[in-house]
Protein backbone atom coordinates (compact mmCIF):
# COMPACT_ATOMS: atom_id res chain seq x y z
CA UNK A 1 0.00 0.00 0.00
CA UNK A 2 0.91 3.63 -0.62
CA UNK A 3 2.13 6.01 2.05
CA UNK A 4 4.15 9.15 2.06
CA UNK A 5 7.28 9.28 3.01
CA UNK A 6 8.33 10.08 6.77
CA UNK A 7 11.55 12.31 5.73
CA UNK A 8 10.72 13.74 2.18
CA UNK A 9 13.24 13.25 -0.27
CA UNK A 10 15.84 16.20 -1.77
CA UNK A 11 13.76 17.33 -4.66
CA UNK A 12 16.82 16.83 -6.88
CA UNK A 13 17.57 13.27 -5.73
CA UNK A 14 13.57 12.57 -6.78
CA UNK A 15 13.56 11.18 -10.78
CA UNK A 16 12.37 13.65 -13.10
CA UNK A 17 9.06 11.95 -14.09
CA UNK A 18 8.02 11.82 -10.23
CA UNK A 19 9.45 15.59 -10.31
CA UNK A 20 7.19 16.45 -13.44
CA UNK A 21 4.14 14.61 -12.30
CA UNK A 22 0.84 16.79 -12.71
CA UNK A 23 -1.30 17.83 -9.80
CA UNK A 24 -4.32 18.71 -11.46
CA UNK A 25 -6.59 17.67 -14.38
CA UNK A 26 -5.39 20.85 -16.68
CA UNK A 27 -1.92 19.67 -16.06
CA UNK A 28 -1.95 16.31 -17.58
CA UNK A 29 -0.66 16.18 -21.25
CA UNK A 30 -2.21 14.14 -24.19
CA UNK A 31 -5.37 12.64 -22.72
CA UNK A 32 -7.65 15.71 -23.73
CA UNK A 33 -10.76 13.41 -24.19
CA UNK A 34 -10.52 12.56 -20.74
CA UNK A 35 -9.56 15.73 -18.45
CA UNK A 36 -10.94 18.64 -20.43
CA UNK A 37 -13.56 20.38 -19.08
CA UNK A 38 -16.33 19.15 -20.93
CA UNK A 39 -15.29 15.47 -20.83
CA UNK A 40 -17.28 12.67 -19.20
CA UNK A 41 -14.08 11.88 -16.76
CA UNK A 42 -13.58 15.33 -15.57
CA UNK A 43 -17.33 16.35 -15.75
CA UNK A 44 -17.87 13.25 -13.02
CA UNK A 45 -14.84 14.14 -11.20
CA UNK A 46 -16.17 18.25 -10.53
CA UNK A 47 -19.13 16.76 -9.77
CA UNK A 48 -18.00 14.01 -6.71
CA UNK A 49 -19.66 11.18 -8.59
CA UNK A 50 -16.73 9.42 -10.13
CA UNK A 51 -17.57 5.96 -10.11
CA UNK A 52 -15.34 2.69 -10.07
CA UNK A 53 -13.48 2.58 -13.39
CA UNK A 54 -10.39 1.01 -15.34
CA UNK A 55 -8.38 3.63 -17.05
CA UNK A 56 -7.08 1.34 -20.03
CA UNK A 57 -3.84 2.44 -22.14
CA UNK A 58 -0.04 1.50 -23.17
CA UNK A 59 3.00 2.41 -20.54
CA UNK A 60 3.75 5.46 -19.46
CA UNK A 61 0.32 7.37 -21.06
CA UNK A 62 -0.85 8.76 -17.74
CA UNK A 63 -2.89 6.35 -15.91
CA UNK A 64 -1.27 6.22 -12.83
CA UNK A 65 -1.34 10.06 -12.86
CA UNK A 66 -4.83 10.16 -13.18
CA UNK A 67 -5.69 8.22 -10.43
CA UNK A 68 -4.09 10.06 -8.37
CA UNK A 69 -5.25 13.56 -9.50
CA UNK A 70 -8.87 11.77 -8.97
CA UNK A 71 -7.51 10.90 -5.37
CA UNK A 72 -6.90 13.75 -4.74
CA UNK A 73 -9.76 15.85 -6.08
CA UNK A 74 -12.42 13.44 -4.75
CA UNK A 75 -11.33 14.43 -0.70
CA UNK A 76 -11.88 10.46 -0.45
CA UNK A 77 -8.90 8.32 1.67
CA UNK A 78 -6.49 7.28 -1.04
CA UNK A 79 -4.96 3.64 -1.14
CA UNK A 80 -3.02 2.55 -3.63
CA UNK A 81 -1.47 -1.43 -4.64
CA UNK A 82 0.00 -3.35 -7.20
CA UNK A 83 -1.19 -6.40 -8.34
CA UNK A 84 2.00 -7.26 -8.93
CA UNK A 85 3.19 -7.25 -5.44
CA UNK A 86 -0.08 -7.31 -3.32
CA UNK A 87 -1.98 -10.62 -2.47
CA UNK A 88 -5.30 -11.88 -0.94
CA UNK A 89 -4.23 -10.69 2.70
CA UNK A 90 -2.95 -7.02 1.31
CA UNK A 91 -7.14 -7.07 -0.10
CA UNK A 92 -8.77 -8.15 2.66
CA UNK A 93 -6.69 -5.51 4.81
CA UNK A 94 -7.73 -2.60 2.45
CA UNK A 95 -11.35 -3.59 2.53
CA UNK A 96 -11.76 -4.04 6.16
CA UNK A 97 -10.37 -0.31 6.69
CA UNK A 98 -12.34 0.80 3.96
CA UNK A 99 -15.67 -0.71 5.83
CA UNK A 100 -14.91 0.19 9.00
CA UNK A 101 -14.54 3.66 7.15
CA UNK A 102 -17.78 3.43 5.69
CA UNK A 103 -19.50 3.05 8.80
CA UNK A 104 -18.24 5.93 10.07
CA UNK A 105 -19.14 8.10 7.21
CA UNK A 106 -16.08 7.96 4.68
CA UNK A 107 -15.39 6.49 1.64
CA UNK A 108 -12.40 4.81 0.72
CA UNK A 109 -10.70 5.27 -3.27
CA UNK A 110 -8.61 2.55 -3.88
CA UNK A 111 -5.95 2.37 -7.06
CA UNK A 112 -5.16 -0.90 -8.91
CA UNK A 113 -2.46 -1.00 -10.93
CA UNK A 114 -1.83 -3.70 -13.39
CA UNK A 115 -5.58 -5.00 -11.90
CA UNK A 116 -5.21 -7.34 -15.06
CA UNK A 117 -2.96 -9.23 -12.82
CA UNK A 118 -5.27 -10.39 -10.45
CA UNK A 119 -6.75 -13.72 -10.75
CA UNK A 120 -10.47 -14.51 -11.22
CA UNK A 121 -10.92 -14.96 -7.12
CA UNK A 122 -9.19 -11.94 -6.02
CA UNK A 123 -11.12 -9.95 -8.81
CA UNK A 124 -14.05 -11.65 -7.24
CA UNK A 125 -13.00 -9.88 -3.72
CA UNK A 126 -13.82 -6.28 -5.08
CA UNK A 127 -17.84 -6.92 -5.62
CA UNK A 128 -19.25 -6.57 -2.29
CA UNK A 129 -17.46 -3.44 -1.73
CA UNK A 130 -18.09 -2.20 -5.10
CA UNK A 131 -21.76 -2.52 -4.31
CA UNK A 132 -22.32 -1.12 -0.87
CA UNK A 133 -20.59 1.57 -2.08
CA UNK A 134 -17.27 1.68 0.37
CA UNK A 135 -14.93 1.84 -2.11
CA UNK A 136 -14.85 3.66 -5.39
CA UNK A 137 -12.07 1.26 -7.70
CA UNK A 138 -9.57 2.66 -9.95
CA UNK A 139 -7.66 -0.22 -12.04
CA UNK A 140 -5.39 1.09 -14.39
CA UNK A 141 -4.69 -1.80 -17.13
CA UNK A 142 -2.16 -1.72 -20.18
CA UNK A 143 -4.39 -4.89 -21.48
CA UNK A 144 -7.87 -4.84 -23.09
CA UNK A 145 -10.20 -5.15 -20.14
CA UNK A 146 -12.56 -7.23 -22.07
CA UNK A 147 -9.69 -10.07 -22.11
CA UNK A 148 -8.51 -9.74 -18.83
CA UNK A 149 -11.20 -8.49 -16.36
CA UNK A 150 -13.65 -10.22 -15.05
CA UNK A 151 -17.52 -9.74 -16.48
CA UNK A 152 -18.79 -8.92 -13.42
CA UNK A 153 -16.28 -6.42 -11.98
CA UNK A 154 -16.53 -5.17 -15.64
CA UNK A 155 -19.99 -4.38 -15.39
CA UNK A 156 -19.34 -2.50 -12.12
CA UNK A 157 -17.05 -0.11 -13.90
CA UNK A 158 -16.86 2.50 -16.20
CA UNK A 159 -13.89 1.68 -19.00
CA UNK A 160 -11.89 5.32 -20.17
CA UNK A 161 -9.23 4.39 -22.77
CA UNK A 162 -6.09 6.75 -22.59
CA UNK A 163 -4.19 7.25 -25.95
CA UNK A 164 -0.16 6.95 -26.82
CA UNK A 165 1.15 10.46 -26.44
CA UNK A 166 1.43 11.88 -29.91
CA UNK A 167 4.38 13.43 -31.32
CA UNK A 168 2.93 16.99 -30.24
CA UNK A 169 2.27 15.76 -26.59
CA UNK A 170 5.21 14.56 -26.17
CA UNK A 171 7.09 17.81 -27.33
CA UNK A 172 5.35 19.82 -24.85
CA UNK A 173 6.46 17.34 -21.88
CA UNK A 174 10.05 17.82 -23.65
CA UNK A 175 9.68 21.63 -23.15
CA UNK A 176 8.21 20.91 -19.54
CA UNK A 177 11.25 18.91 -18.71
CA UNK A 178 13.71 21.23 -19.98
CA UNK A 179 12.08 23.90 -18.03
CA UNK A 180 12.40 21.90 -14.52
CA UNK A 181 15.99 21.24 -15.65
CA UNK A 182 16.94 25.29 -16.16
CA UNK A 183 17.73 25.10 -19.49
CA UNK A 184 17.21 23.32 -22.71
CA UNK A 185 18.63 20.37 -24.30
CA UNK A 186 21.89 21.02 -26.39
CA UNK A 187 19.87 19.12 -29.62
CA UNK A 188 19.55 20.12 -33.00
CA UNK A 189 15.50 20.29 -34.46
CA UNK A 190 15.99 17.26 -36.02
CA UNK A 191 17.79 15.24 -32.76
CA UNK A 192 14.90 16.99 -30.88
CA UNK A 193 12.44 14.75 -33.05
CA UNK A 194 14.72 12.07 -33.15
CA UNK A 195 14.46 11.91 -28.93
CA UNK A 196 10.57 11.89 -29.27
CA UNK A 197 10.15 9.94 -31.57
CA UNK A 198 12.62 7.06 -29.80
CA UNK A 199 9.78 7.50 -26.88
CA UNK A 200 7.37 5.24 -28.81
CA UNK A 201 4.77 7.31 -27.56
CA UNK A 202 5.67 6.35 -23.73
CA UNK A 203 6.02 9.78 -21.59
CA UNK A 204 7.88 7.97 -18.44
CA UNK A 205 10.57 6.90 -21.10
CA UNK A 206 10.83 10.34 -22.92
CA UNK A 207 11.51 11.83 -19.46
CA UNK A 208 13.66 8.59 -18.58
CA UNK A 209 15.76 9.61 -21.70
CA UNK A 210 15.92 12.96 -21.11
CA UNK A 211 17.05 12.56 -17.40
CA UNK A 212 19.86 10.59 -18.66
CA UNK A 213 20.84 13.81 -20.74
CA UNK A 214 20.60 15.86 -17.63
CA UNK A 215 24.26 15.83 -17.33
CA UNK A 216 24.61 17.91 -20.16
CA UNK A 217 22.62 20.45 -19.08
CA UNK A 218 23.87 23.31 -16.73
CA UNK A 219 21.83 26.36 -15.90
CA UNK A 220 23.82 29.62 -16.80
CA UNK A 221 26.72 27.79 -18.29
CA UNK A 222 28.11 28.51 -21.82
CA UNK A 223 26.10 26.18 -24.48
CA UNK A 224 27.01 23.34 -25.90
CA UNK A 225 27.65 22.33 -29.27
CA UNK A 226 24.21 20.73 -30.24
CA UNK A 227 24.06 17.40 -30.72
CA UNK A 228 23.12 15.48 -33.96
CA UNK A 229 20.83 12.33 -34.43
CA UNK A 230 23.37 10.28 -34.63
CA UNK A 231 25.30 11.36 -32.04
CA UNK A 232 22.18 11.08 -29.71
CA UNK A 233 21.54 7.85 -30.59
CA UNK A 234 25.23 6.92 -29.49
CA UNK A 235 24.57 8.66 -25.96
CA UNK A 236 21.34 6.58 -25.64
CA UNK A 237 20.45 3.42 -25.45
CA UNK A 238 18.32 1.72 -28.47
CA UNK A 239 14.28 1.08 -26.48
CA UNK A 240 12.57 -2.07 -27.49
CA UNK A 241 9.51 -1.97 -29.18
CA UNK A 242 6.49 -2.08 -27.19
CA UNK A 243 4.85 -5.38 -28.06
CA UNK A 244 3.88 -8.64 -25.84
CA UNK A 245 3.73 -11.69 -28.16
CA UNK A 246 0.98 -12.92 -26.09
CA UNK A 247 -1.04 -9.93 -25.61
CA UNK A 248 -3.76 -8.00 -27.47
CA UNK A 249 -0.29 -6.61 -29.15
CA UNK A 250 0.07 -9.69 -30.58
CA UNK A 251 -3.15 -10.24 -32.28
CA UNK A 252 -3.79 -6.64 -33.28
CA UNK A 253 -0.71 -6.56 -35.61
CA UNK A 254 -1.35 -10.18 -36.97
CA UNK A 255 -4.77 -9.37 -37.97
CA UNK A 256 -3.30 -5.60 -39.48
CA UNK A 257 -0.76 -7.91 -41.46
CA UNK A 258 -3.68 -10.40 -42.35
CA UNK A 259 -6.00 -7.80 -43.89
CA UNK A 260 -3.10 -5.70 -45.39
CA UNK A 261 -2.41 -8.85 -47.36
CA UNK A 262 -6.14 -9.50 -48.03
CA UNK A 263 -6.65 -5.75 -49.60
CA UNK A 264 -3.23 -5.90 -51.15
CA UNK A 265 -1.71 -3.65 -49.84
CA UNK A 266 1.61 -4.67 -50.43
CA UNK A 267 3.90 -1.56 -48.07
CA UNK A 268 1.27 -2.22 -45.59
CA UNK A 269 1.83 -5.84 -45.28
CA UNK A 270 5.76 -5.39 -45.32
CA UNK A 271 5.56 -2.92 -42.61
CA UNK A 272 3.33 -5.06 -40.50
CA UNK A 273 5.55 -8.00 -40.89
CA UNK A 274 8.41 -5.71 -39.70
CA UNK A 275 6.63 -4.60 -36.67
CA UNK A 276 6.12 -8.29 -35.72
CA UNK A 277 9.90 -9.89 -36.81
CA UNK A 278 11.47 -6.29 -35.11
CA UNK A 279 9.06 -7.03 -31.72
CA UNK A 280 10.58 -10.87 -31.55
CA UNK A 281 7.21 -12.40 -32.93
CA UNK A 282 7.92 -16.47 -33.27
CA UNK A 283 8.78 -16.90 -36.87
CA UNK A 284 7.08 -20.19 -36.85
CA UNK A 285 3.37 -18.80 -35.78
CA UNK A 286 4.57 -16.15 -38.70
CA UNK A 287 5.25 -18.43 -41.27
CA UNK A 288 2.71 -20.78 -40.07
CA UNK A 289 -0.21 -17.80 -40.41
CA UNK A 290 1.11 -16.85 -43.93
CA UNK A 291 0.36 -20.65 -45.02
CA UNK A 292 -3.06 -20.47 -44.07
CA UNK A 293 -3.29 -17.23 -45.42
CA UNK A 294 -2.35 -18.89 -48.52
CA UNK A 295 -4.69 -21.42 -48.69
CA UNK A 296 -7.64 -19.28 -47.40
CA UNK A 297 -7.59 -16.07 -48.99
CA UNK A 298 -5.40 -16.58 -52.27
CA UNK A 299 -6.53 -20.46 -53.01
CA UNK A 300 -6.57 -20.97 -56.58
CA UNK A 301 -6.49 -17.92 -57.87
CA UNK A 302 -2.75 -18.80 -57.57
CA UNK A 303 -1.93 -21.88 -56.79
CA UNK A 304 1.61 -21.03 -56.96
CA UNK A 305 0.94 -19.02 -53.15
CA UNK A 306 1.02 -22.44 -50.97
CA UNK A 307 4.22 -23.83 -52.87
CA UNK A 308 5.86 -20.50 -52.05
CA UNK A 309 4.57 -20.52 -48.42
CA UNK A 310 5.39 -23.73 -47.50
CA UNK A 311 9.34 -22.85 -49.13
CA UNK A 312 9.57 -19.69 -47.44
CA UNK A 313 8.92 -21.69 -43.75
CA UNK A 314 11.90 -23.86 -44.82
CA UNK A 315 14.12 -21.41 -46.05
CA UNK A 316 13.39 -19.82 -42.99
CA UNK A 317 14.04 -23.09 -40.81
CA UNK A 318 17.48 -23.28 -42.79
CA UNK A 319 18.85 -19.91 -42.04
CA UNK A 320 17.75 -18.67 -39.28
CA UNK A 321 17.57 -14.82 -38.63
CA UNK A 322 18.39 -12.76 -40.22
CA UNK A 323 18.71 -14.34 -43.57
CA UNK A 324 15.55 -15.96 -43.40
CA UNK A 325 13.59 -13.30 -42.75
CA UNK A 326 14.11 -12.17 -46.53
CA UNK A 327 12.41 -15.50 -47.66
CA UNK A 328 9.45 -14.52 -45.69
CA UNK A 329 9.50 -11.00 -46.71
CA UNK A 330 8.89 -12.25 -50.28
CA UNK A 331 6.27 -14.42 -49.37
CA UNK A 332 4.63 -11.33 -48.03
CA UNK A 333 4.95 -9.30 -51.15
CA UNK A 334 3.89 -12.42 -53.24
CA UNK A 335 0.73 -12.53 -51.46
CA UNK A 336 -0.12 -9.69 -51.13
CA UNK A 337 0.39 -9.18 -54.62
CA UNK A 338 -0.99 -12.36 -56.00
CA UNK A 339 -4.81 -12.27 -57.26
CA UNK A 340 -7.21 -13.54 -54.07
CA UNK A 341 -9.84 -16.00 -54.25
CA UNK A 342 -11.29 -17.56 -51.02
CA UNK A 343 -13.45 -19.98 -52.64
CA UNK A 344 -11.72 -22.82 -51.38
CA UNK A 345 -12.35 -21.93 -47.88
CA UNK A 346 -16.11 -21.40 -48.98
CA UNK A 347 -16.02 -24.31 -50.33
CA UNK A 348 -14.83 -26.57 -48.13
CA UNK A 349 -16.76 -24.85 -45.10
CA UNK A 350 -19.94 -25.66 -47.39
CA UNK A 351 -18.73 -29.43 -47.74
CA UNK A 352 -18.25 -29.81 -43.74
CA UNK A 353 -21.75 -28.69 -43.68
CA UNK A 354 -23.12 -30.64 -45.93
CA UNK A 355 -21.17 -33.96 -44.37
CA UNK A 356 -22.78 -33.29 -40.72
CA UNK A 357 -25.97 -32.75 -42.24
CA UNK A 358 -26.33 -35.51 -44.38
CA UNK A 359 -25.53 -37.85 -42.00
CA UNK A 360 -23.82 -41.37 -42.78
CA UNK A 361 -25.32 -41.62 -46.72
CA UNK A 362 -23.69 -44.24 -49.06
CA UNK A 363 -21.62 -43.33 -51.93
CA UNK A 364 -24.20 -44.50 -55.21
CA UNK A 365 -23.25 -48.67 -55.87
CA UNK A 366 -22.25 -47.27 -59.87
CA UNK A 367 -19.01 -45.70 -58.31
CA UNK A 368 -18.06 -48.97 -55.96
CA UNK A 369 -15.47 -51.47 -56.56
CA UNK A 370 -16.99 -55.17 -56.58
CA UNK A 371 -13.75 -57.07 -55.49
CA UNK A 372 -16.31 -60.03 -54.76
CA UNK A 373 -18.64 -62.27 -56.47
CA UNK A 374 -21.53 -61.22 -53.84
CA UNK A 375 -20.42 -57.19 -54.28
CA UNK A 376 -20.84 -57.89 -58.16
CA UNK A 377 -24.22 -59.32 -57.73
CA UNK A 378 -25.62 -56.84 -54.87
CA UNK A 379 -25.03 -53.77 -58.20
CA UNK A 380 -21.58 -52.74 -56.91
CA UNK A 381 -20.23 -50.93 -60.03
CA UNK A 382 -22.69 -51.56 -62.20
CA UNK A 383 -22.96 -49.14 -64.82
CA UNK A 384 -19.88 -47.25 -64.70
CA UNK A 385 -18.81 -45.05 -67.11
CA UNK A 386 -15.00 -44.97 -67.50
CA UNK A 387 -14.53 -41.43 -68.38
CA UNK A 388 -11.18 -41.90 -70.15
CA UNK A 389 -13.40 -43.72 -72.59
CA UNK A 390 -15.72 -41.23 -73.80
CA UNK A 391 -14.83 -38.46 -76.46
CA UNK A 392 -14.53 -35.60 -74.13
CA UNK A 393 -12.69 -37.67 -71.30
CA UNK A 394 -15.84 -36.76 -69.04
CA UNK A 395 -18.64 -38.84 -68.54
CA UNK A 396 -21.14 -36.67 -66.65
CA UNK A 397 -21.95 -39.31 -64.18
CA UNK A 398 -23.38 -38.29 -60.54
CA UNK A 399 -20.49 -38.84 -57.50
CA UNK A 400 -23.26 -38.05 -54.72
CA UNK A 401 -25.14 -39.96 -52.65
CA UNK A 402 -28.46 -41.44 -54.36
CA UNK A 403 -31.39 -39.06 -53.37
CA UNK A 404 -29.10 -36.17 -52.38
CA UNK A 405 -29.55 -33.49 -54.68
CA UNK A 406 -26.46 -32.08 -56.82
CA UNK A 407 -24.76 -28.96 -54.56
CA UNK A 408 -22.54 -26.50 -56.21
CA UNK A 409 -19.81 -25.86 -53.05
CA UNK A 410 -17.26 -24.52 -55.60
CA UNK A 411 -17.80 -21.02 -56.86
CA UNK A 412 -14.35 -20.26 -58.58
CA UNK A 413 -14.21 -16.14 -59.22
CA UNK A 414 -13.18 -14.53 -62.70
CA UNK A 415 -9.48 -13.72 -61.33
CA UNK A 416 -6.17 -15.00 -61.63
CA UNK A 417 -5.95 -19.09 -62.37
CA UNK A 418 -9.62 -19.66 -61.23
CA UNK A 419 -11.10 -17.85 -64.87
CA UNK A 420 -9.70 -21.02 -66.25
CA UNK A 421 -10.76 -23.16 -63.57
CA UNK A 422 -14.57 -21.19 -64.77
CA UNK A 423 -14.30 -21.86 -68.03
CA UNK A 424 -13.75 -25.89 -67.24
CA UNK A 425 -16.60 -25.81 -64.85
CA UNK A 426 -18.69 -24.75 -67.53
CA UNK A 427 -17.63 -26.95 -69.84
CA UNK A 428 -18.28 -29.96 -67.86
CA UNK A 429 -21.50 -28.46 -66.72
CA UNK A 430 -23.04 -28.18 -70.73
CA UNK A 431 -21.88 -31.62 -71.41
CA UNK A 432 -23.19 -32.82 -67.99
CA UNK A 433 -26.92 -31.51 -69.30
CA UNK A 434 -26.24 -32.32 -72.83
CA UNK A 435 -25.53 -35.68 -71.53
CA UNK A 436 -29.01 -36.08 -69.64
CA UNK A 437 -31.17 -34.78 -72.25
Amino acid sequence: MFSPPLFPADPASVPLPERLRPDTLSDIIGQEHLTAPHAPFARLLATGKLPSCILWGPPGCGKTTLARVAAATSRMAFVSLSAIFSGVADLKKVFAEADHRFAAGGRTLLFVDEIHRFNRAQQDAFLPHLETGAVILIGATTENPSFELNAALLSRCQVYVLRPLDTEALGRMLVRAETALGAPLPLTEAARAQLVAMADGDGRALLALIESLGGLVEPDAAPLSLLTPEALQDLLPRRALRYDKDLEEHFNLISALHKSLRGSDADAALYWLARMVAGGEDMAYLTRRLIRFATEDVGLADPQALPLALAARDAWDRLGSPEGELAVAELVLYLATAPKSNSVYRAWKQALGAAKATGSLPPPKHILNAPTALMQREGYGRGYAYDHDTAEGFSGQDYFPDGMARPAFYQPVARGFEREILKRLAYWDKLRQDKRL
